[in-house]
């Protein structure tokens, strides 16, 4: 079910070394009038899932339509934004600055966010998260070629080993 007017449906998930960010980031967002839902997948101290188990998980939930966006944490958050970036569709970044944030959406028309728990403090993770919120990708962009161009080039599902003087 698709949410009321401009409220995203959200996914967060963690592996063992983002998980005391990860349960304050969702209590965040589950308070905030921009969230519809938030979606827990994250590792628990029973369920030590692995970063790329998370990261699969979450990328699959927004391909499939069921979430918006996701917001995932690890130690650097690289390795997050590496695993979900491998689901078709998905455009994950790993941003610790507001510019990053902003640009990941309206430039580059990103769904998943990624934090690392090792690298920022938790207050600024609460303060990008909320900013994040707050952008939308608007698909009359300029910026929405360049994203066409992306989608395009996954579509062609050409090897990745390929460079412009190799025969194909």
């Amino acid at each position: 079910m698709r949410p009321q007017g401009n409220q995203l449906r959200l996914v967060v998930g963690s592996d063992a070394a983002g998980r005391e960010y990860r349960n304050a980031l969702a209590s965040d967002l589950r308070a905030n009038p921009l969230v519809a839902t938030v979606v827990d997948i994250g590792s628990d101290d029973r369920a030590r899932r692995p970063y790329p188990e998370v990261a699969f998980a979450a990328g699959q939930l927004i391909a499939g339509g069921q979430v918006d966006r996701a917001l995932l944490v690890c130690h650097t958050g690289l390795g997050m934004a590496i695993a979900a970036n491998k689901v078709q569709g998905i455009r994950a970044v790993t941003a610790h600055d507001s510019l990053s944030v902003r640009v990941s959406v309206l430039s580059n028309n990103a769904q998943v966010l990624a934090f690392g728990q090792g690298i920022i403090g938790l207050a600024l993770a609460r303060r990008l998260a909320a900013e994040w919120l707050t952008y939308r990708f608007e698909a009359t962009s300029s910026a929405a070629v360049k994203i066409e161009a992306i989608h395009a080039f996954e579509d062609q599902r050409f090897p990745a080993a390929t460079t412009p003087d190799q025969p194909r």
